[in-house]
């Protein structure tokens, strides 16, 4: 883990490095002043993700970062992998859609719980995701 002014990088490998990153993302929450709701918000859409890069991607890095736009400050999560990609992003956030056994509910419903959320891919070299949750939003 490396941190430089509110900005840190953490290697995830293995199931265990789950809950340190919610803590971490926690951290900035609370850091930030952010109401409990939007912490469960932005704690709950880091561990989806999270899952989906240990799954999906084979793991991979976690950037977490404080950010600012204007007078509103946030906590942008940065989940980067190198793992095969999404063949089809716009069926991959339809909600019900899964290559899992799971409800397909993990995409989609993680950009809801947020206030920005993107999503890069490239068949055969991964995925990044990033989402931001504003303390106000």
């Amino acid at each position: 883990m490396t941190t430089t002014n509110n900005k840190e990088e953490l290697l995830i490998i293995k199931e265990q490095d789950v809950v340190p990153l919610r803590n971490r993302v926690k951290d900035y929450g609370v850091k930030l002043g952010m109401s409990i709701l939007n912490q469960t918000k932005l704690i709950t859409a880091t561990s989806e993700l999270v899952r989906n890069l240990l799954k999906y991607g084979g793991g991979g890095k976690v950037i977490i970062e404080s950010v600012s736009n204007g007078r509103d400050n946030g906590v942008r999560v940065t989940f980067i992998d190198k793992g095969p990609g999404i063949k089809d992003i716009a069926l991959a956030m339809q909600d019900g859609y899964s290559t899992g056994k799971s409800l397909g509910l993990g995409l989609p419903g993680t950009k809801r719980l947020v206030n920005e959320f993107d999503i890069q891919t490239e068949l055969g070299s991964g995925t990044t995701v990033t989402i931001i949750k504003w303390k106000n939003g």
